[in-house]
């Protein structure tokens, strides 16, 4: 080649922009070259080779010449054989161009030549269609009877024949369909309607199945095989899945559940007990049916005996649920239902059944009532019962209180104790619902005896509210009761009665202190009845010792006879009191007699004059301690309880004859009775009358002087009742007994 074409067809590289880079390597290299020349150079004997260096430099200088021109040159061959390769792919894409625009002119020449062959197409089409069409033109004819005698064999119950028919139409239509390149004929449109009919007819017997395991089994096994077949049938791509199978299940359940729990079998009100009975018997022998009868019929996969106890189980709990949405359900409906489910739904005659094989798999059921169900009931039959019992016990104590009024004493019992039925009548009303409640749950158990218990405790607040009415009216005049304090005495024997058989009301596992409240309150009625019997003794002994101390006490016992005489008839009818309530109360009634003793002897109504009338005084102390202590020894009350013995003490300090010794008596007293006050005793010595001031400062200073003495176990209060000097009749009464 030219060496000008050849510098020619180089490719000139434009002035490219100055490269920072490059232009410190230049400055490097500089400053390198003119150290080196610096040392090299820097002795002047060194500058007689000056010219062997320059010469060794120039032949390098051209070695890297050479060498980068040789690098340019190979790049430019590189270069120079690129641009030929692309003027060469440059020709055959030109080339190929020109090619496929021939082939689109072709193909637009053979498109014009099939539209010109296209109704050429039909033709031959319409021919294959026309001889397939002839030759199924026999058997199509036959298809509009073959399409009434398959409906006739279904209204027969003939359901395997029937099925028979309609594949052989279908079979015929799908042939005709894939002849005729997918055009439906008009022949086959009751072939749908027939598929349907015989589904539902297939449906109706299979739903069905209880009945005719029993009457014409052969029928529910053409249904289950023709389901069983049509499922394992391929269907066409065509045609929708019919899915009989799964109709068949739901039929079965649905039946089931129609038969069982329709909405006209549904209890009304009060009729929920007979429903219930009807379900324990009709269940388990549906499940016996399904087991001997029904499952034969049917594939194992259908798992009959586990269908049908789930399906029963279902319609059942849907039931209640539905039963338990409406109306609120009596107490009876309640408890029934609570029972029922919890126990006999589950228990052995049922549920439970060990005739029940594991392909029941009951232990997979639901709760047949949920928490929220047992909780709903659980509240409605204790708002009910609570609702009876509080009409029941007002009854009863509305019953009693009408007998108060009576001409006559209470009633007695053979042993003669003042008796009524209240107390049973409302420990039995109590009692049985607590112990019915056993029969479903200990929950339901808990919450009857917490209501028996808190209306139990209102029955006694009403009871307690009642006397203090029937205490008020009599002794304002408004309502006078002939026998007053033996009704009084009889309600005590109630109160007794209620106390010593309330624990029937406590069952087992409860903890024992439920039963607190309710004997606080009890014990409050008895304290209340002994309050009111002791108004009614004070009331007539007021009188009497309103002239006790005197002059005449001094020399005569007639004052203490008539007080004996009063309590003795007052107490006539205590026996008729059972123990310990009779104790109680004639302990307190001696304790009361004393306490009215002491407030008239504190009242300083007398001084003594002399020795003689405190040897009087003490003797008559003396005298009616002892008259005291035989007449509620003769009443039956324990001497241990008696509180007469206070007397004996006061007598010491009057008999004492020397006055000096006081603070001795003082103190002995204060020991006996840590409750007696100054005042007290200032009333004791101004009853001797022979105490002077520095004699009463003594014997008062011994109060101070000695130890405080703890009260004695057992013993009551005693001079803190008694108030000195003025007294008040209703600061005597008291609760509660003196030992």
């Amino acid at each position: 080649m030219d060496p000008t074409a050849k510098d020619e067809m180089q490719p000139s590289l434009p002035p490219g922009p100055e490269w920072p880079e490059q232009e410190r390597a230049e400055q490097l290299a500089r400053g390198a070259a003119l150290k080196w020349a610096s040392g090299i150079f820097y002795r002047p004997e060194q500058l007689a080779r000056l010219g062997q260096y320059r010469s060794r430099e120039v032949q390098r200088t051209r070695s890297l010449e050479a060498r980068i021109k040789s690098v340019v040159q190979s790049y430019l061959e590189g270069v120079k054989t690129g641009v030929r390769q692309l003027a060469q792919a440059l020709e055959a894409v030109q080339g190929a161009r020109e090619a496929l625009g021939q082939a689109r002119g072709l193909l637009r020449g053979m498109a014009k030549a099939i539209q010109t062959l296209e109704p050429l197409r039909e033709q031959v089409v319409q021919h294959k269609q026309l001889q397939a069409l002839s030759q199924l033109l026999p058997r199509l004819r036959a298809v509009p009877a073959a399409v009434v005698h398959a409906q006739t064999l279904i209204d027969a119950h003939r359901l395997l024949e029937a099925y028979v028919s309609l594949r052989e139409l279908e079979q015929l239509q799908e042939e005709t369909w894939a002849s005729l390149g997918g055009l439906e004929l008009p022949v086959f449109e009751g072939l749908g309607p027939l598929a349907e009919a015989l589904g539902q007819a297939v449906e109706a017997a299979v739903g069905a199945a209880g009945q005719l395991a029993r009457e014409d089994p052969a029928l529910l096994v053409a249904a289950v095989r023709v389901a069983e077949m049509e499922a394992g049938r391929t269907t066409p791509l065509e045609q929708a899945p019919r899915d009989w199978q799964q109709r068949c299940l739901r039929a079965l359940e649905e039946g089931l559940e129609r038969v069982h729990f329709g909405t006209p079998l549904l209890p009304g009100p009060g009729a929920l007990a007979g429903w219930l009975e009807a379900l324990r018997v009709a269940l388990p022998a549906e499940l016996a049916t399904a087991e001997a009868l029904i499952a034969p019929c049917c594939p194992p996969h259908y798992k009959v005996v586990r269908l049908w106890a789930h399906t029963l189980h279902g319609g059942l709990r849907r039931c209640l649920q539905q039963f338990l949405e409406g109306p609120e359900l009596g107490a009876s409906d309640a408890f029934t239902l609570l029972h029922w489910a919890l126990h006999v739904y589950l228990g052995p005659e049922m549920m439970g059944s060990l005739e029940l094989g594991p392909e029941a798999d009951v232990s997979q059921l639901e709760p047949l009532l949920t928490l929220e169900n047992i909780e709903q009931l659980e509240a409605t039959f204790v708002s009910k019962v609570r609702a009876s019992v509080v009409q029941w016990l007002q009854k009863a104590l509305e019953g009693e209180v009408a007998e108060w009024g009576r001409e006559r004493e209470p009633d007695t019992d053979p042993s003669g104790f003042y008796h009524s039925p209240m107390p049973a009548i409302v420990l039995q009303i109590l009692e049985e619902n607590i112990r019915v409640t056993s029969l479903v749950s200990e929950s339901l158990q808990r919450r009857v005896h917490g209501m028996a218990l808190s209306e139990l405790g209102a029955f006694l607040r009403s009871f307690n509210d009642a006397l203090i009415r029937f205490s008020r009216d009599h002794l304002r005049g408004e309502a006078v009761v002939p026998h007053y304090v033996s009704y009084l005495l009889a309600a005590l024997n109630h109160q007794l009665a209620l106390s010593s058989s309330v624990s029937v009301l406590q069952p087992e596992g409860v903890v024992s202190g439920a039963l607190a409240p309710v004997e606080a309150a009890l014990d409050e009625l008895q304290r209340r009845i002994c309050r009111l019997v002791l108004e009614a003794l004070l009331l007539e002994l007021q009188p009497l010792f309103a002239t006790l101390p005197s002059r005449r006490w001094l020399s005569s016992p007639e004052l203490l006879n008539n007080v004996c005489e009063r309590t003795a008839r007052f107490c006539r009818n205590f026996w008729r009191v059972r123990n310990p309530a009779s104790q109680v109360l004639l302990a307190e009634t001696e304790r009361a007699v004393v306490l009215q003793y002491l407030c008239a002897l504190m009242q300083g109504r007398l001084v003594c004059r002399g020795a003689d009338e405190r040897n009087q005084a003490a003797e008559r102390l003396q005298q009616d301690a002892t008259q005291l202590r035989d007449l509620f020894l003769d009443l039956g009350l324990e001497e241990s309880a008696h509180c007469a013995p206070v007397l004996l003490t006061l007598r010491k300090l009057l008999n004492l004859h020397d006055p000096t010794m006081l603070g001795l008596e003082v103190a002995s007293l204060r020991q006996q009775f840590p409750d007696v006050s100054e005042e007290h005793v200032s009333a004791l010595l101004d009853l001797r009358g022979d105490v002077s001031r520095e004699q009463r400062q003594a014997a008062l200073s011994s109060l101070q002087d000695g130890l405080q003495p703890s009260p004695r176990a057992g013993r009551r209060a005693l001079f803190s009742l008694v108030p000195a000097p003025t007294p008040s009749p209703s600061s005597c009464l008291f609760s509660g007994s003196c030992a």
